[in-house]
């Protein structure tokens, strides 16, 4: 087949009529990419808590070494010395007193603590002495919840007990009483620490639980 100089020419001309249609047709392509990208939303942003929303909990008394108070019933045993082994109750003083050794001080000491003390002060009557120290009542075991609420009081800690339900068993709260301003009174040797509660926080969560201690007294403005 020959191609004539009529055919180039007429070639020529279709390639160049249809390099602006090509070009035209990518652009519209990339602007359709480019708007796509544009429309797509941007991730959000990562949500962070609120600052008032976490509180460190303090642990339930149940989980520490057991503080020995006036009133608490106990048994001490020492072994292979049955004349030695007794079932006492802690006075009013704070103290026990046991054959050969006496008057012990028991108040604010740990039950280990009190069985070292047994142990040192029978070593100059006994060989090796093995002595065993048993809460059987903790009496003294007591918290005190005062102020605005419907039953002020002495309360009983048989287990581990929160602020909320310490609350709940005083009655709930007197009309007037600053819920928001809760503080619980907890010594420490020779000092008292303040914890502030703030009830309506804790109500909707945003506070983690807050257990009460032997001796502490919950105050209620």
């Amino acid at each position: 087949m020959r191609i004539t100089s009529v055919s180039l020419h007429t070639l020529a001309l279709g390639t160049l009529l249809l390099a602006p249609m090509t070009a035209a047709a990518q652009g519209t392509r990339s602007s359709g990419v480019t708007a796509a990208a544009a429309a797509r939303p941007a991730p959000a942003p990562a949500v962070t808590a609120r600052p008032d929303t976490a509180i460190v909990s303090t642990p339930a008394w149940a989980n520490e070494e057991y503080r020995l108070g006036a009133g608490d019933k106990l048994r001490i045993e020492v072994y292979g010395q049955s004349q030695l082994s007794q079932s006492l109750q802690i006075r009013p003083d704070g103290k026990i007193t046991l054959p050969l050794v006496g008057d012990v001080l028991a108040n604010g000491r740990t039950p280990i603590e009190l069985r070292d003390s047994i142990s040192t002060s029978l070593k100059e009557y006994v060989n090796n002495p093995v002595v065993t120290v048993i809460v059987q009542d903790a009496t003294s075991a007591q918290i005190y919840v005062i102020g605005e609420v419907t039953n002020p009081g002495t309360q009983v800690l048989t287990g581990p007990v929160t602020v909320m339900q310490a609350l709940a068993q005083a009655g709930g709260f007197k009309e007037f009483a600053k819920k928001s301003d809760i503080r619980i009174l907890r010594k420490s040797g020779n000092t008292t620490k303040t914890i502030d509660f703030d009830y309506k926080q804790a109500v909707k969560g945003r506070l983690a639980p807050i257990y009460l201690q032997p001796g502490d007294t919950l105050v209620v403005p």
